[in-house]
């Protein structure tokens, strides 16, 4: 009777584990698909990361840099690039700050913050990478090209952990 009990307690405690959202995770998740793919990125104690890219038109690079906030936002702290042409402010707004030196654009924001996005992977060869605790990861070698995703960062379970993709740097 009592190891009948202690395989039950061990078994309810191992239910919890699996499916308690413990691991905490940058995630793209496909969108506009019946069967929508996640992929992860490991979140540690690190708060900031970058999305850098090469603009489609001027083919110069775009650096963006956020913090994760301990709610699990995503606040976006500043732009860095090099040409105000097609598609990137060449002023500031409110609660930005607009500054040029050394031949690169710096835009800082005071208070952007954002639940999610989406992000779209164009299949174009042109970069399109995340830097996190000084690894980069090639979103255009891991997510699908011509498809979105939605990218947030959450709290997930072990079983979701093991249903998706954890991505694999290239550096680091």
């Amino acid at each position: 009777m009592k190891r009948a009990l202690f395989l039950l307690v061990v078994f309810i405690l191992g239910i919890i584990f699996l499916f308690s959202p413990i691991f905490n995770v940058i995630s793209f998740e496909e969108t506009r698909t019946n069967n929508p793919q996640s992929y992860y990125i490991n979140v540690s104690k690190e708060n900031n990361f970058n999305i850098r890219y090469t603009h489609s038109i001027h083919l110069t690079d775009v650096l963006e840099t956020y913090e994760i906030t301990d709610s699990n936002q995503i606040k976006l702290l500043s732009m860095e690039y090099e040409d105000v042409a097609i598609g990137m402010p060449a002023h500031a707004e409110e609660g930005q700050t607009l500054t040029y030196n050394n031949g690169k654009y710096k835009l800082e924001f005071s208070d952007q913050i954002l639940d999610s996005f989406t992000l779209y992977i164009g299949d174009i060869s042109q970069e399109l990478a995340i830097i996190y605790e000084g690894k980069t990861y090639d979103l255009k070698k891991t997510l699908e090209r011509g498809s979105a995703f939605l990218f947030e960062i959450k709290r997930i379970s072990l079983f979701d952990k093991l249903r998706g993709v954890v991505m694999v740097h290239e550096n680091g």
